[in-house]
């Protein structure tokens, strides 16, 4: 056994373990950081294979941001894991189930997925990098299943969007574009008035009759 296989079942050993803890994990955490190191070993994996621009990819896009994200949704949340443990082995008989519908059908997908011919090597792949083979694959031979994705991840974007665009009552939010509209006529009227009013002066005459009436009344 040379050291490239030895690395290999390495490897792949610590994704099947990483892998069967993120299902098994009691913390949502633990979980998410198991599922990271699932990430880095399926990217180990495929640098043995050659394949380094898909695992610089997949350390870049699923470490780098995604898991971020997933960690970031876990911490934020403080998920009660008491409530969704609540009926798991009432369940767990269809779970098994469909479980192992699932894994039979994909290992009868995987195994005519290695009955294939060998593939005719291209002329001059020798000289060409990895990353621009792959490129020449996905926008020849597979030019419309990237198409077809790229198609169902614009429609999966739109729902996310739509579905967190809720309006609430018990939340107050600003509308930046009633405040782009706001002019100083709207929010703001000047009325010029004088600083000092004076009070009309009135005669004497005027200001001591009712005086002189009510002292009339007295007596």
């Amino acid at each position: 056994m040379d050291t490239t296989t030895a690395l290999f079942y390495v490897f792949s050993a610590v994704l099947l373990f990483s892998g069967f803890r993120v299902i098994t994990a009691r913390s949502p955490v633990h979980a998410a950081l198991f599922l990271v190191l699932a990430f880095f070993s399926a990217s180990c994996v495929w640098m043995l294979l050659h394949a380094e621009f898909l695992a610089i990819s997949l350390v870049l896009v699923y470490v780098g941001a995604v898991m971020v994200l997933f960690l970031f949704v876990v911490m934020m949340l403080d998920i009660n894991l008491d409530l969704l443990r609540q009926g798991f082995w009432k369940h767990f008989p269809v779970a098994g189930l469909v479980g192992v519908i699932i894994a039979l059908e994909m290992a009868w997908v995987l195994q005519r997925g290695f009955n294939v011919p060998d593939p005719k090597p291209m002329p001059g792949a020798e000289t060409v990098p990895n990353t621009k083979l792959l490129g020449i694959e996905i926008y020849t031979d597979y030019l419309y299943p990237v198409q077809l994705a790229a198609v169902l991840l614009l429609v999966a974007m739109i729902a996310a969007v739509a579905l967190t665009l809720r309006r609430r009552k018990d939340v107050r939010g600003q509308n930046p574009s009633e405040q782009v509209k706001a002019k100083k006529a709207d929010r703001l009227r000047i009325v010029k008035m004088d600083a000092v009013r004076e009070l009309p002066s009135q005669p004497a005459a005027e200001t001591t009759a009712p005086a002189a009436d009510a002292a009339k009344g007295k007596a």
